[in-house]
């Protein structure tokens, strides 16, 4: 196999069209590995585990675009670049009913959609806050995509959004369900009664599918953002999306999964489980059981776990299954080639390989000091945003009609 990297100075994509890039040019015969992403410190961190950072990549700035081949023995390395760089380039189809319009700015998408709600914004870390901010001051819920924004901005964000009752998902939050339209990384599952607020997307994911795999159905999948259930954020959107759905009658039940939060955000957030009024399912890694017993929740120890306490409490009949239909709730990003016919070692989802990872799983940036801050209060209380069929690109409003910005 021959490895070729590709570094183009001053050439910025969203991080979303990277990985759809990254998905299609996997699925290109005499392809083993291909890689697009922009050239942060993360990113390369990635392809630096991954045996696959040179020196010309490792020069890269995040304003970057690298572009990293491995092909196959005896295919032709200039061929399946210039195929990779078409994806690049290619521009989507334009729309049979013409029902897709592109606007420039965010205000403007805003502005000449009527029901717009909802901005998904996937754009370069250092101009994802400000986008946000011109987002929310519209009026907009914000899922943002985008990684790599300072821990102020978003503190700032949600203080904004919460002011305002609107929702700050993210940053660096990538999995999302609104209304039974997935978002980013979300996966198609039936509708039903139960929510689920996130800070960990692949966390999720995971329990949303085996909720349908048992038979129950979602409501509302609300992301917070990774970082959201540290110290200095303080919890500030995963309070916010527990009392949404607290008081949303379509969800019985609440469901939170989180990476280990901190010790005095877990303690406000299990204050809003006893203050909820609903059953509340708690899968937070290295939990404690406890204290969420305490607060009159319901512990769980894995996705599994969660995701039977969950259809249980919401009275989900013939529950007993555990396999999950691939079939019946198929990803609504990044859809691996029908050529892939193994499985993930990351997830156990398809994968071009058995001894590599698929491609969200392996793919650069698909991921995910103390500053003062202010505890929600009940008197801001988000709905859940309504949203349509999305698109993604550096903006993206949901309504009725798809609006792409750019």
């Amino acid at each position: 196999m021959s490895i070729t990297a590709v570094v183009r100075k001053n050439t910025y994509f969203d991080s979303v069209s990277l990985m759809s890039v990254s998905t299609k040019a996997n699925a290109l015969d005499g392809v083993d590995q291909a890689f697009t992403a922009m050239g942060t410190e993360m990113n390369k961190g990635v392809l630096e585990n991954l045996g696959l950072l040179t020196d010309e990549l490792r020069a890269a700035e995040s304003g970057d675009l690298m572009i990293v081949l491995v092909a196959e023995d005896g295919a032709d390395t200039e061929a399946l670049l210039g195929e990779i760089e078409d994806l690049l380039t290619r521009k989507a189809p334009a729309s049979a009913s013409g029902g897709e319009v592109t606007y420039r700015t965010i205000a403007s998408a805003a502005a000449g959609i009527d029901g717009a709600n909802l901005a998904v914004i996937a754009v370069n870390g250092a101009y994802a806050a400000r986008e946000a901010r011109k987002a929310l001051e519209s009026g907009l819920h914000v899922m943002m995509f985008s990684d790599n924004v300072a821990v102020e901005d978003e503190i700032a964000l949600k203080n904004l959004a919460h002011d305002k009752g609107l929702f700050m998902m993210g940053p660096d939050c990538g999995t999302a369900i609104i209304n039974n339209v997935a978002l980013c990384f979300g996966n198609k599952v039936r509708p039903g009664s139960i929510g689920i607020v996130a800070a960990s997307g692949t966390g999720s994911q995971e329990v949303s599918v085996r909720v349908h795999a048992l038979g129950g159905g979602i409501s509302q999948l609300i992301g917070t953002g990774g970082r959201d259930l540290s110290e200095q954020v303080g919890g500030i959107m995963m309070v916010d999306g527990i009392r949404a759905l607290a008081a949303d009658p379509a969800t019985d039940v609440i469901v939170l999964v989180s990476k280990p939060p901190a010790a005095s955000v877990e303690k406000k957030v299990l204050a809003e489980v006893a203050a909820a009024g609903k059953p509340v399912v708690v899968w937070f890694i290295d939990g404690s059981e406890e204290a969420v017993t305490a607060a009159g929740g319901h512990f769980a120890a894995g996705s599994l776990q969660a995701a039977r306490k969950a259809v249980e409490l919401a009275g989900v009949e013939g529950s007993a299954a555990e396999e999950f239909d691939a079939s019946a709730a198929a990803p609504r990003s990044s859809p691996v080639s029908p050529r892939a016919r193994s499985t993930c070692a990351a997830c156990s989802a398809a994968a071009p390989s058995a001894t590599r990872p698929c491609t969200p799983c392996a793919t650069p940036g698909s991921t995910s000091g103390p500053t003062s801050r202010r505890t929600p209060t009940s008197a801001s209380r988000p709905a859940p945003p309504r949203a349509a069929t999305p698109s993604s690109t550096s903006a993206t409003t949901t309504s009725p009609t798809a609006v792409r910005t750019r």
